[in-house]
């Protein structure tokens, strides 16, 4: 029973990645209140959330740098993504025009496909602004199984929210204490094992131009 409680036990080193995700989660809301930070927030805690899983530095620390570096053009990204997204929820909620059912369709998944990289690739990865919302895109269409799963998990999450509230409401503490963060903390090794791949691989990208800027993209460390 003792050795359960040591500090490199696999009960204690869990422990800890649960309150560092936990950690990581109430960073990420807070900093995204102000909504024009919420580029910035994502990004940083995937870089963050990839750090943990790499044994690497302190939690906040780590978030704090990689919000701050990553903040011009993470923010820059998310003025695409904020207000098209936006313009997507309203069209499904409030345009419901049979004319438009096709357009919506494909723009959203579009916007999915994207929304679901771009925020690894600019923590991940030293490049342009172009480059990663292009490569955001590239990537999200070359490797679909991996986007579809990320998309899967994003859409369980949602639907265990909504359990939760419709039968179980005191549920819906614990999943905002984990929240988003802990969503991300799955997305990262998903993300991490395709991007390995690849570059063990040697494959190339979709093209020359996301060689250049995606393959051979040095780490953002």
């Amino acid at each position: 029973m003792g050795s359960l409680f040591e500090y490199d036990s696999p009960f204690m080193r869990g422990m800890e990645w649960i309150v560092d995700v936990i950690w990581v989660n109430v960073l990420l809301v807070v900093t995204s209140l102000p909504v024009v930070t919420v580029g910035a927030a994502q990004t940083a805690a995937m870089e963050s959330l990839r750090r943990i899983r790499e044994g690497e530095g302190h939690v906040t620390r780590m978030y704090v740098r990689s919000f701050a570096s990553n903040f011009g053009r993470a923010t820059a990204l998310w003025a695409v993504f904020g207000p098209t997204g936006a313009l997507l929820a309203y069209s499904w909620i409030i345009l419901r025009i049979d004319g438009l059912l096709i357009p919506k369709i494909a723009f959203s998944a579009l916007w999915l496909i994207g929304f679901e990289w771009v925020w690894y690739l600019q923590s991940r990865f030293e490049n342009t602004y172009g480059a990663t919302l292009r490569n955001s895109l590239l990537f999200g269409i070359s490797y679909a199984g991996t986007t579809l799963s990320l998309i899967a998990l994003d859409a369980l999450a949602v639907y265990v929210v909504y359990l939760s509230y419709m039968y179980l409401i005191q549920g819906l503490f614990l999943l905002a204490v984990l929240g988003p963060g802990f969503v991300l903390s799955i997305h990262v090794p998903i993300l991490e094992h395709t991007m390995h791949a690849k570059i063990t691989a040697g494959s190339s990208a979709p093209d020359d131009d996301a060689a250049d800027n995606a393959a051979d993209m040095p780490s953002a460390e």
